[in-house]
């Protein structure tokens, strides 16, 4: 499997076997970048952030761009995540946020993340974009006591400052009105978050920048990126584009030596996936699911959740540390026992899809989108990149056409070089082992 800490070439990978891409038909891929092309900006990899970027500078500030795709879309995170339209804000709480900050700064980050969930909602009504978008509603599931209040504390934080309606749901009315738990002590509840076909969705947005006439150039691997006074030279297998700006929207399948703004910067993290084959209603019954709102837990090393369309079970978590591991059956099974463990009535459910997948996270567990000197890049959502990839999206053209974007962490600062960042791995592995006892012990 393609490791970004190994490989420096991202190229020549097919689509994953996942439940998403079972049930799409393998597109057409456009053409690969052939002799000499120019533009006003490139933007690197064809994902939620990219093509959104695209869109954003070419139908709201008329400039010419270009998408390269070192494969064909939908290869990478955003063809192959949970689906999780939440508002993620990383491993920081907004309570955090104002400590570290204040509170007008963590009352605008919420902001964003609100405006993030609205405008991937937008996209997907305006264009008709059939993505199978869920009832509405993001569960914050407790994974003990001491959970328990954090989020009961951290929904009272969201009424009084936010003004936005954070629910907190005890573990009884938890279990009696959206499931059975076993491991629920309770769960906070925010209003619209929803669960999508992050295929299909990625896939809608392909076909906006088609209709739109946008450049977009799949099986096209920058292998080589020149800096030039006022012009950017990105050479491919088959041909050169050259830009006076560019976009780097790669995020975690971004490869290890790429750009100095970038190399050692971010941390890629696998994510597993199961999904269950279809629960019958005897099983819903007995597993207590009244709800298809997406669910996660309150671990460090958390879980997601949640039943698709056709009542599978899907659940989410961890992988592997090292990407040649990532196909080791046993993390798919850990998976499993941990699905039994919260749901004990399924435990005899066989499970039918099971695949991995590459997040980025940054050093101080938050997104970045940043740009200077006409080279632009967003990168570090933590497993929320199908909600904020819009809006980073829409931040980066922003930048790009030189207008201003508000005044917070996000946007202003570049992204923290890892410490001793040839050891991340390892401190990756120390982090897992300290993060399996600590949700053990609380």
């Amino acid at each position: 499997m393609y490791d970004p800490l190994v490989n420096a070439y991202p190229a020549q990978q097919d689509w994953p076997q996942s439940y998403w891409a079972s049930g799409v038909d393998l597109p057409p891929a456009q053409a690969a970048l052939s002799g000499n092309h120019s533009c006003d900006v490139a933007i690197i990899g064809g994902g939620f952030t990219g093509l959104l970027t695209a869109y954003y500078l070419a139908t709201e500030f008329s400039l010419d761009c270009r998408v390269l795709e070192a494969n064909q879309v939908g290869f990478g995170a955003s063809g192959r995540n949970a689906g999780f339209v939440l508002k993620g804000s990383g491993r920081l709480g907004y309570a955090q946020m104002a400590k570290r900050w204040d509170l007008a700064t963590a009352k605008g980050i919420y902001q964003e993340f609100t405006q993030a969930v609205a405008r991937v909602d937008d996209l997907i009504g305006r264009n008709k974009i059939d993505c199978e978008p869920q009832e509405k509603g993001y569960l914050k599931v407790a994974h003990n006591a001491k959970a328990l209040g954090q989020l009961e504390a951290a929904a009272g934080f969201i009424a009084s400052h936010f003004g936005d309606d954070a629910e907190f749901i005890s573990g009884t009315d938890f279990r009696a009105n959206y499931m059975d738990h076993h491991q629920a002590y309770g769960a906070l509840r925010l209003k619209d978050g929803f669960g999508v076909n992050p295929l299909k969705l990625l896939l809608g947005y392909k076909e906006l920048l088609l209709a739109k006439g946008i450049g977009l150039s799949e099986r096209s691997c920058v292998l080589e990126w020149l800096e030039e006074p006022g012009n950017h030279r990105l050479i491919t297998d088959s041909g050169e584009l050259l830009a006076k700006r560019v976009v780097c929207a790669g995020n975690a399948y971004t490869p290890k030596r790429f750009n100095p703004r970038l190399d050692n910067k971010y941390l890629p993290i696998l994510s597993n996936v199961i999904v269950t084959a279809p629960l019958t209603s005897d099983e819903l019954a007995a597993s207590g699911f009244k709800t298809h709102q997406v669910t996660m837990d309150t671990r460090i090393l958390k879980y997601y959740y949640r039943l698709l369309p056709d009542n599978r079970l899907l659940f989410g978590g961890r992988g592997a540390v090292w990407g040649k591991d990532a196909a080791n059956p046993k993390y798919g099974a850990r998976l499993k026992q941990a699905l039994d463990l919260c749901f004990p009535a399924l435990a005899h459910k066989a499970v039918e899809y099971n695949w991995t997948g590459w997040i980025a996270a940054a050093l101080d567990d938050m997104p970045h989108v940043y740009g200077t000197q006409g080279v632009a890049y967003s990168l570090g959502y933590c497993g929320a990149g199908v909600s904020f990839s819009a809006q980073a999206a829409y931040r980066l053209a922003q930048t790009i056409a030189g207008q201003a974007v508000p005044d917070l962490p996000l946007y202003r600062q570049p992204l923290p070089q890892f410490p001793f960042a040839g050891a991340r791995r390892l401190g990756q592995w120390g982090y897992y082992h300290y993060g399996w006892l600590k949700d053990r012990l609380g």
